[in-house]
Formats: structure tokens, C-alpha cells, sequence
């Protein structure tokens, strides 16, 4: 739905909870990118595998992350310029359902669907 759809109250409600989740994953996003994998120290080849191990799952934790902040970043610049709730590729009004899952979604359920099954 567009912004004259919604009321300010909700907007507003819906702004400050991701702003929330922003400032949550800036914080982990810097913890992630401080955080030692390694203690330096000579390792067997065990301890070798599991800090490789480690290190792929920061790095795919933080990809997730990042993803998860810049699609945030795009939802409150759609609320400022008002047209939160309006999916990217179609046009259409995003359920408000899906809105109260996913504060952040920038397409409908049948966007997305497509999206993710990329290019046919």
C-alpha cells in the first residue's frame, strides 16, 4: 500500500522497528568484521580445518547481513519518499501481512517467488 494508505502512526512504527534492526546488524556487522578467528598460534591440521570452517561461516553470516542492511536501508527510503509498501517490480500494493513478517520486503509474495527462482 502507498504512504496514503497507511497512517502515519503505522509508518512511524514501522520506521523505528528497522531503524532497530539497522543499528543491530551495524553492530554485528562490526563485531563480524573485529572478530579473530584464530588465536595465531600454530594449529594441527584439526584445528587448521575448523578455523577454515569458521572463517566460511562468519563470512556467509556477514553476506547475509549485509544483504539483510541494505535491503533495510532501501525500505526507510521508501518510507521517507513514500512508497513503502509498493512492490519494486510490479508496482502493485505488498500485502500487509507480509509487510508484518518482513518489514523490509520491497516486492509482493509473487515477485519475490519469481526472484528467487531466477532467470528461467
Amino acid at each position: 500500500m502507498s504512504e496514503s494508505n497507511r497512517s502515519a502512526a503505522a509508518l512511524e512504527k514501522i520506521k523505528k522497528a528497522l531503524m532497530i534492526r539497522k543499528q543491530e546488524l551495524e553492530e554485528q556487522l562490526t563485531n563480524l568484521s573485529t572478530e579473530q578467528v584464530s588465536d595465531g598460534q600454530v594449529q594441527d591440521l584439526g584445528d587448521q580445518a575448523l578455523s577454515s570452517v569458521m572463517e566460511s561461516l562468519r563470512a556467509s553470516l556477514q553476506d547475509a547481513e549485509v544483504d539483510e542492511y541494505r535491503r533495510i536501508a532501501k525500505a526507510l527510503d521508501m518510507v521517507d519518499n513514500g512508497t513503502y509498501g509498493i512492490c519494486e517490480d510490479c508496482g502493485e500494493s505488498i500485502s500487509e501481512k507480509r509487510l508484518s513478517l518482513f518489514p523490509n520486503a520491497l516486492r509482493c509474495l509473487l515477485c519475490q517467488e519469481v526472484a528467487e527462482e531466477g532467470p528461467v
